[in-house]
């Protein structure tokens, strides 16, 4: 990541990442696609009105790997192997507390969150089964999140994409089954899902356990470093705290659309898991933004971050542009293989119409959060991202949507472009005011 052409390397590294996310995300979207084709709209509308909240309650933990991936970068940039392999163990250590606190959390609450969010009353018990097996596998789900952004940190993202593989593979196979052949219903596809979760946290640790160095992963060096720890709860948690107040928004958001009735939810629903992939294509280059800005800054070459950021800008664009209109234009087929109901495809249009075609906008946002984080400014975006994102999406669900002449889904929708806008604009000045004290700290370091 230090020296190349950076193009063709941000590209070689993104694309396996790409693929990554994008599997990922099959996982949820297996479970929709079979719920809908095969179980009815109930139980699409209970899956689908589940994806705000497991953001809620997961993206804190999530943070806290970009943390992982950050401090790890660093040290690999800077050649520092005990400090990279404390950071590794820590990091697992981490996934591990993450997950149990949150198996918790949804076994616990969930039905009671979900009645909060006014999810109908017809899908409610269902969304709620759904949610408390699929909390059950979060333990192996964030050992794969942070094992991978160990592997990221130091180039590695063909491995992560190679388990995401077999671990989907599996998960789709399990869905049919579980569904079609044992009758179960949302059951079944949560519990496929885990299944599959448990299956790619293996393979991650048996990669980490194989790998030679720094990134040597031993279960009797199973512990917390506290230096390190320290390091990535300060990158990480702004991060965390962002991805949590994110997701507050989303399920307010989520709150407003669900008392449009099921078929706006179950359409909704089928829409936000296609964007959910143009999503995750633009996001592969906010990760690589992080990675490759992080191992420059440990390694001093600070003029060359410059122009990995202006090259993380344009491919986003492109991918976003691209990606975000060509599922516009397929739409109907696309939200066909969801729903045969035409009344819910019709309802998923506008939400793919109005968000997806400037979807561009949000990598844009993201991209210039990661460059920020990876030269060890994490708390600048988080609250610029709170205040741009966040406030501003309540405050218009508080006003603009409460109007009875606006009081339509697509008011709900027009405040995505709206935020992604204003708060990139203000993360761009932070950027450029905050570089030089950035990169002069670079410069005593080498002094």
């Amino acid at each position: 990541m230090c020296s190349g052409n950076i193009l063709k390397k941000l590209l070689l590294f993104t694309f396996p990442l790409m693929l990554s996310s994008i599997l990922q995300l099959l996982f949820n979207a297996a479970d929709v696609i079979v719920v809908g084709k095969f179980a009815g709209d109930n139980s699409l509308a209970a899956v689908g009105s589940t994806t705000a909240l497991i953001n809620l309650l997961t993206n804190l933990f999530i943070g806290l790997s970009v943390g992982a991936n950050v401090t790890a970068a660093r040290f690999y940039g800077g050649r520092s192997d005990e400090e990279l392999n404390k950071t590794v163990h820590t990091s697992i250590s981490l996934s591990i507390v993450s997950g149990f606190l949150l198996t918790g959390t949804g076994l616990v609450f969930a039905k009671q969150i979900l009645i909060m969010m006014q999810t109908p009353s017809e899908v409610c018990d269902l969304a709620a089964l759904y949610l408390r097996i699929y909390f059950a596998g979060m333990i192996p789900n964030m050992i794969y999140n942070f094992g991978s952004a160990i592997l990221r940190s130091v180039g590695d993202t063909k491995r992560p994409l190679y388990y995401l593989l077999i671990a989907g593979v599996i998960n789709v196979v399990l869905n049919l089954f579980f569904v079609i052949f044992l009758k179960m219903d949302v059951a079944g596809v949560a519990l496929a899902t885990v299944i599959s979760q448990i299956i790619s946290a293996g393979l991650i640790i048996r990669c980490l356990i194989r790998e030679k160095g720094g990134i040597h992963f031993s279960f009797k060096n199973l512990r917390f470093d506290k230096k390190i720890l320290g390091i990535i709860l300060r990158i990480g948690l702004p991060a965390g705290f962002q991805g949590v107040i994110f997701a507050l928004s989303n399920v307010v958001i989520q709150s407003s659309i669900n008392i449009f009735g099921k078929t706006v939810v179950a359409g909704n629903s089928a829409a936000g898991n296609i964007e959910g992939f143009v999503y995750m294509a633009m996001n592969s280059f906010h990760q690589a933004t992080i990675s490759f800005v992080s191992q420059n800054y440990g390694a001093g070459l600070h003029k060359r971050i410059n122009r990995i950021f202006l090259t993380a800008l344009g491919c986003v664009t492109a991918v976003g542009l691209v990606f975000g209109n060509a599922v516009v234009f397929f739409g109907d087929s696309l939200l066909g293989i969801y729903s045969d109901s035409q009344a819910v495809i019709e309802a998923g249009m506008i939400r793919l119409i109005m968000i997806c075609s400037v979807y561009a906008l949000c990598g844009i946002m993201d991209v210039t959060v990661g460059v920020l984080r990876g030269i060890g400014y994490s708390i600048i975006p988080t609250i610029v991202s709170l205040i741009g994102v966040c406030g501003l999406r309540l405050i218009w669900i508080a006003t603009v949507f409460r109007i009875p002449e606006y009081h339509r889904i697509e008011t709900v929708y027009i405040s995505y472009p709206i935020t992604w806008v204003i708060t990139f604009t203000v993360n761009i000045i932070c950027f450029i005011c905050v570089r030089k004290r950035a990169y002069s700290k670079i410069l005593k370091v080498q002094s």
